[in-house]
């Protein structure tokens, strides 16, 4: 009889190639996964359930040729549940842990999907390498840019098959549009921008308060120093906080920042600029809910990301995008898997629509169908070594560019950048943001 072992080592030698046939509306996952014996799934466990990791565990819970055999959350409600959702959907209750240590010490995981807060990223996704697992770390890549070296590294070093949360990078006719330029079809392209804009709430004052007992408050803060509870940290507007979050240039730039890369066809800037600030509420919110970031890519190309985390006005008609603008016209990208390319009068030369629903308003799972595509291109790596769409380097490269622009805002200058390693020239404060304190015990290392 076949291990499960040798399937995996004869599906890499053979080219064993995955079908999204079977996440089709209406088809359970329990009756899409019987076309597979349990000894032939790729074990996932997701830590980090939540929000995104919730509508991760049950995507890939939905997949064929997998199973989800294990969760993990320092947050006990949030664990048990993604644990009733994942049984709902599989018939199947995968193992809980609330420390990602007894998580990864599990025999019954083969890959990891990694959805914790920002400061956790790049750490978890290190543990998990040495730990002998595959990973799928949802953007951004990490915290600081010192921490996207690092994982790189232990990537090269493990030989795991790490890919990043871009989804966009897989979705077909995205693919399609960066091939529309590298074509030609507007002439040569020196320039892009990207946006996102919303509506964002003020997070208000804190106030000191009482760990909720179902939350395990040391661990959900891993990396970073330690500072008492408040009652406005948690679950969201950690991402307004320098402590643990990135602001609204990674949390949603960091997607369309990775796309004008790709379709710019540049790596590391030799320039970064980031002018805005904090202007629509007083409160604790520390990052800017305002931000223009400039990119220089020496005498290639430039570009910019504009975010409003207060204002959802739209801009090019989409609240959320991509633009590029060549010799001969423009082609633009909304957000979802759909693209108009125009001259240079405005008139439509063409227009790809999508079969596929997105949601932008939906922060948590806009895009359900057309991640899938990015969950099989993982799969099909870990499975038959087949090329990512996006591979760690690539990804830590997209993440540190808005990285930058964080630290540009903070010391309130430019940036200039090596753009053979994206390090900050001639700038030692800055450097200082490069990268950052760790609690004791818990530093990022290669």
């Amino acid at each position: 009889m076949t291990s499960r072992r040798d399937f995996l080592k004869t599906a890499l030698a053979g080219g064993a190639v995955l079908s999204l046939e079977g996440f089709m509306p209406g088809r359970t996952a329990a009756s899409q996964n019987r076309v597979a014996r349990s000894s032939d799934r790729i074990r996932v466990g997701v830590v980090g359930v939540n929000s995104r990791g919730f509508a991760l565990a049950t995507g890939f819970a939905k997949m064929p040729l997998c199973s989800v055999t294990a969760l993990c959350d320092c947050d006990l409600h949030a664990l048990e549940r993604a644990r009733d959702q994942v049984f709902k959907l599989t018939g199947a209750r995968p193992a809980g842990y609330q420390d990602i240590r007894k998580f990864l010490d599990s025999k019954d995981i083969d890959a990891v999907v990694i959805a914790m807060p920002d400061h956790w990223h790049a750490k978890a996704a290190i543990m998990a390498m040495e730990a002998g697992k595959h990973v799928y770390l949802e953007k951004p890549t990490s915290y600081c840019p010192a921490e996207n070296e690092a994982l790189m590294s232990v990537a090269a070093r493990t030989g795991k098959v790490i890919t990043a949360g871009n989804q966009r990078r897989s979705w077909p006719n995205i693919i399609a549009a960066i091939q529309e330029i590298r074509n030609g079809s507007i002439g040569r392209v020196r320039y892009a921008k990207s946006w996102y804009g919303a509506n964002r709430p003020s997070i208000g004052r804190g106030k000191p308060a009482p760990v909720p007992a179902h939350l395990d408050w040391d661990l959900w803060q891993g990396p970073a120093p330690r500072v008492a509870f408040r009652d406005n940290y948690i679950h969201y507007n950690w991402h307004w906080f320098y402590r643990w979050g990135t602001g609204e240039a990674l949390n949603n730039g960091t997607h369309f920042v990775d796309i004008l890369r790709w379709g710019l066809d540049v790596e590391y800037p030799t320039l970064v600029t980031s002018t805005g600030g904090r202007f629509r509420y007083d409160d604790d919110w520390e990052f800017p809910d305002t931000q223009m970031i400039t990119f220089q890519f020496g005498d290639k190309a430039s570009g910019w990301w504009e975010g409003r985390s207060c204002n959802s006005t739209p801009c090019d008609g989409a609240g959320l995008g991509v633009a590029f603008y060549g010799e001969n016209g423009a082609l633009f990208l909304n957000g979802g898997d759909e693209y108009k390319i125009v001259d240079m009068k405005g008139g439509v030369i063409q227009e790809v629509k999508s079969q596929y629903p997105f949601e932008p308003a939906n922060v948590i799972n806009p895009c359900e169908k057309l991640d899938t595509f990015h969950f099989q291109n993982w799969f099909d790596a870990i499975r038959t070594g087949a090329r990512l769409n996006s591979d760690i380097r690539s990804a830590c490269i997209s993440t540190q560019l808005v990285q930058l622009g964080n630290i540009a805002q903070r010391v309130g200058r430019s940036l200039r950048v090596d753009s053979s390693n994206g390090r900050i020239l001639d700038d030692p404060e800055a450097m200082r943001l490069y990268g950052r304190s760790y609690e004791p015990g818990w530093e990022v290392k290669a």
